[in-house]
């Protein structure tokens, strides 16, 4: 957590590993420009955002990339990407990521997006930007 804001683990799924015969018209680059984006958008809001994308849909590989995100920072809210959450064939790695963060960080705050350029406002509903900033 900042001096006075929340510290908000980014959780989705890399746009490498998102299948995008299900979404027509957005390609990975697209994706990852909306990511990027949203990202700073936030960032600007006065959010401190851990970006943590998992790189394929193996539940084993997703929980060690986010134990190794919540071993190097101190989060109290979590967003969870809509690639992640949506697609059935992640059901698995959802659960575990669920249960991991539940497990390691006691009292943690989910937020859910629709897509990334709605991130900001499923943050606003849970988490504290820092003080003084534009919210």
């Amino acid at each position: 957590m900042t001096s006075d804001g929340d510290t908000v683990l980014s959780l989705g799924m890399h746009p490498s590993a998102i299948d995008f015969s299900r979404y027509p018209g957005i390609t990975e680059q697209m994706l990852a420009e909306r990511i990027e984006a949203g990202e700073q958008a936030l960032r600007d809001a006065g959010f401190d955002i851990v970006p943590c994308r998992l790189m394929s849909a193996d539940p084993d590989d997703g929980e060690q990339r986010i134990r190794a995100c919540l071993a190097e920072h101190d989060v109290t809210v979590v967003v969870i990407g809509a690639g992640l959450r949506m697609a059935e064939e992640h059901t698995l790695l959802f659960e575990r990521a669920v249960n991991l963060l539940v497990e390691r960080v006691p009292g943690i705050r989910f937020c859910f997006n629709t897509s990334p350029d709605t991130t900001i406002d499923a943050l606003r509903r849970w988490a504290r930007p820092r003080s003084g900033a534009a919210t």
